[in-house]
């Protein structure tokens, strides 16, 4: 098998096109180019340019999010605000809400922005350094779609439920915490598939309880809802998994309730 490296530039320029043919404004087109290429550039591949087919060509195909969304201010105060995203460009919507809570920071110490109706948003630290480069601690979560099975279970009951931390240092490099609350990720199971390479055991449960390697079946078996991925710590007690489990509910509670509960 022969290797083609490409260059980001090159690789930015065309998931422009490829945003701009699907008929999303050039602004947000580069914004979502960027933060692909940001996840790439970092050895996320599992969140780059991998996802642009199956994720964002997709789903704006299937009608499932809107290239043309307007970004909706709901409620809004000197620190806080809540932001309906229509269920556009996920990337997009994600940047300027953490420009705006950015913004409030600067201006009375804090700023706080809940987003609702959003889409996928790529690798959540793009938008904790963004934070950074303000010289501010950067923090953003979400939920997702169920595919993590609880402790003791073996049904998708909570999102990947990502919690990403990110501080300014003195050094030339910042800190910066982003991962997810399961122990994998959906992206680098398509990434494996696409390699045909296994995955490794007790990342993955079926609906029996049985470790699953697959990485082919095993994104058929996600779509069916007849296999889970595991939360951080693994099944069960022994390995702490109820911990993983935890943190992603504490993701899920914090996405739902500053979405519509009375913060402002």
């Amino acid at each position: 098998m022969t290797e083609v490296h490409v260059g980001y530039e090159e690789l930015e320029a065309f998931m422009v096109d490829v945003f701009d043919g699907l008929g999303v404004r050039n602004d947000e087109s580069r914004i979502c180019a960027e933060v692909l290429s940001f996840a790439d550039r970092r050895g996320i591949s599992s969140h780059g340019i991998n996802r642009m087919k199956p994720f964002y060509y997709d789903r704006i195909k299937n009608g499932v999010q809107f290239p043309e969304a307007e970004i909706e201010i709901v409620r809004e105060g000197p620190a806080t605000a809540v932001i309906d995203g229509h269920f556009g460009m996920g990337h997009a919507i994600a940047k300027r809400s953490m420009q705006m809570a950015i913004d409030k920071a600067g201006e009375v110490g804090l700023g706080m922005v809940a987003v609702r109706n959003s889409t996928h948003y790529g690798a959540a630290g793009y938008y904790s350094m963004m934070a950074i480069e303000n010289g501010m601690v950067g923090i953003n979560g979400t939920n997702a779609r169920p595919s993590v099975a609880p402790t003791f279970g073996t049904e998708g009951m909570l999102g990947t439920n990502p919690f990403t931390i990110g501080f300014p240092t003195d050094e030339d490099f910042p800190f910066l915490l982003d991962c997810a609350t399961s122990i994998w990720q959906r992206g680098k199971i398509e990434y494996r598939a696409r390699e045909g390479r296994p995955i490794p055991e007790n990342l993955v449960v079926g609906e029996d309880g049985t470790s699953l390697t697959d990485p082919v079946a095993i994104l058929e078996e996600l779509v069916s809802c007849n296999a889970a991925l595991l939360p951080l710590g693994g099944l069960g007690e022994e390995t702490a998994g109820y911990k993983g489990y935890g943190y992603s509910t504490v993701v899920e509670v914090l996405s739902s309730a500053l979405q519509s509960g009375p913060f402002l």
